[in-house]
C-alpha cells in the first residue's frame, strides 16, 4: 500500500501538538522566525530538543550545526503569532506586531511565549523533504499557569476545547 502526502497529512492531524515560533539568525545576523509543531524534547541529561525543519523553509540556511536558535512556545491566545511566522513573508521582523528582545544567543525571543528554550545546533539529520534539527539547550525560561495553544486536525485547538 502506497501511503499519499495528503493520508499522512490528514492521519498525522489526529495528534494534538503544540505550536511554537522558532527563531535563528542569517547570515548577516538578522532575525528569522518560522511556526513550526514538530518540536520534541530529546534527552533531560545532556538537555537536547528536536525540531523538523521543511527543507523549503525561506530562511533554512540559518539553521545548521553550531548555529544558534531559539524556541518560543506559543500560549492560548497567540494565533496571531502562529499566523504571521507561517507566512510566506521574506522578512517577518520587518513590521512584526509582536514585543521580542534577543536572547542571550541573539535570537528573538517573544514577550508573550509561555516557555523558551534557547539552544545551539548539535546536530542535524536528513529527513526526507525535511531537516532534523537537534539543539542543545543552553537557556529556558517559562510562565506558570498558562495553557498552550494547540493544533489539531488542521485547526487552533485548546486542552478542554
Amino acid at each position: 500500500m502506497t501511503v499519499t502526502p495528503r493520508e499522512m497529512r490528514d492521519a498525522m492531524g489526529c495528534f494534538a501538538t503544540g505550536i511554537t515560533v522558532i527563531t535563528a539568525l542569517d547570515a548577516e545576523g538578522r532575525p528569522v522566525g518560522l511556526t513550526v509543531n514538530s518540536f520534541n524534547s530529546v534527552s533531560l541529561e545532556p538537555p537536547l530538543v528536536l525540531f523538523s525543519l521543511d527543507r523549503r523553509a525561506n530562511c533554512a540556511d540559518a539553521f545548521g550545526d553550531g548555529k544558534p536558535f531559539a524556541v518560543n512556545v506559543l500560549g492560548v491566545g497567540q494565533q496571531a503569532e502562529s499566523n504571521h511566522f507561517a507566512s510566506k513573508a521574506d522578512d517577518k521582523f520587518a513590521e512584526i506586531p509582536f514585543e521580542w528582545q534577543p536572547g542571550n544567543n541573539g535570537c528573538a525571543m517573544l514577550n508573550s511565549a509561555i516557555a523558551s528554550f534557547e539552544c545551539i545546533t548539535d546536530a542535524t539529520h536528513d529527513g526526507g523533504d525535511h531537516v532534523i534539527i537537534i539543539g542543545r539547550v543552553t537557556h529556558l525560561n517559562q510562565v506558570e499557569g498558562q495553557s498552550p495553544l494547540l493544533y489539531f486536525q488542521g485547526r487552533y485547538a485548546e486542552i478542554g476545547g
